[in-house]
C-alpha cells in the first residue's frame, strides 16, 4: 500500500454501503404511510432515518409539508434511535451457547426501565452521545435548515451516534442478518414505536426469522412492552421484566401490531 493511499484511507470519510438499505423516497412513502396508521399519541407527522450497519445515516424524511411541520427537535432524535436499535441489536451470528443464539432484537422501548437507576443498564443512555457536527451541519451546507428532511440531509453519509431510550427505534433486517436501524420521532413514544414498526414492516425489513427478544412474543419479539406498575417507594415505576415502557397518551394496544416474518 502506497503512503498516499494510506494516508487517504486515514484521513477520508469512510461510506457505508447504503444500497443495502430502501433510498430517500422509499422512507418517506413509508413514513407517510405508517403516520396515517392508527397509532395513537397525538396524531402528529413524524420524522424517519435509517442508519446502515455501521451506523451512517442513509436516509432522513419527514411526513408533513415541510421540515417545520413536525417537530424540530424530532430530527435528530429520530436519528438518534435508528442508531441505538442498530447499536443494539444482533442479527444471526451470535454464540450458539449465548442466551439468544440466533440474535437478539432490542428495540429503543426495550431498554426504558434497564437504564434507571438500579437497572442492568443504567448509565448506557450516556454512552456514544450525538455528534452536533454531524447532525446540523457536515461542512457541506453551513448548516442550512431547507435541506433537513431532502435527499441531501446533512446526516446522510455521516454517523450521528447517539442513544435513546424511550420508543421508536428498531433494528432492519433481511433473512434473520440485520442490516441497519430505523428511528422514528414526533409524537409521543409509544406512537413513535407503533409508526416505526409500522415503517419497518412496509419496508420489507422485518424478517426476524428466529432472531429474538425480550417481549415475550415470539410474532414481535422487539415490542414495546407495558409491564410497569408504580414504585411504592416512590420515583420510577418497576417493570416486571426489566425491560418496560411507561404508557402515554391515548396508548393503543400493540398486540395488533403486523407480526414479524
Amino acid at each position: 500500500m502506497t503512503l498516499s493511499l494510506s494516508l487517504s484511507l486515514l484521513t477520508c470519510p469512510v461510506f457505508a454501503d447504503c444500497s443495502a438499505l430502501p433510498g430517500f423516497l422509499a422512507l418517506k412513502a413509508a413514513l407517510t404511510s405508517a403516520v396515517a396508521a392508527h397509532n395513537g399519541g397525538l396524531g402528529f407527522n413524524m420524522w424517519g432515518t435509517l442508519v446502515a450497519n455501521d451506523g451512517t445515516v442513509c436516509a432522513v424524511a419527514f411526513s408533513g409539508g415541510d421540515f417545520t411541520a413536525q417537530w424540530l427537535g424530532s430530527r435528530v432524535i429520530s436519528a438518534q434511535k435508528a442508531n441505538t436499535a442498530n447499536d443494539f441489536s444482533l442479527g444471526a451470528g451470535t454464540p450458539p451457547t449465548s442466551a439468544f443464539p440466533n440474535g437478539l432484537a432490542l428495540s429503543t422501548a426495550n431498554l426504558y426501565s434497564a437504564v434507571q437507576p438500579g437497572g442492568s443498564l443504567y448509565g448506557l443512555q450516556h454512552s456514544n452521545p450525538v455528534s452536533t457536527a454531524v447532525a446540523y451541519d457536515n461542512g457541506g451546507d453551513q448548516g442550512n435548515g431547507i435541506a433537513f428532511g431532502t435527499a441531501n440531509d446533512p446526516m446522510v453519509g455521516r454517523r450521528i451516534g447517539g442513544v435513546n431510550v424511550f420508543g421508536g427505534g428498531l433494528g432492519l433486517y433481511r433473512k434473520g442478518m440485520k442490516i441497519g436501524g430505523v428511528g422514528v420521532s414526533g409524537d409521543t413514544s409509544c406512537a413513535d414505536h407503533n409508526i416505526a414498526w409500522r415503517v419497518r414492516n412496509i419496508l420489507g425489513l422485518d424478517q426476524l426469522g428466529a432472531v429474538g427478544g425480550v417481549s415475550g412474543d415470539s410474532k414481535r419479539p422487539d415490542n414495546i412492552i407495558f409491564d410497569i406498575t408504580p414504585n411504592p417507594n416512590g420515583g420510577t415505576g418497576i417493570s416486571a421484566g426489566g425491560f418496560g415502557h411507561p404508557t402515554c397518551l391515548n396508548t393503543v394496544p400493540v398486540n395488533n401490531l403486523p407480526p414479524v416474518h
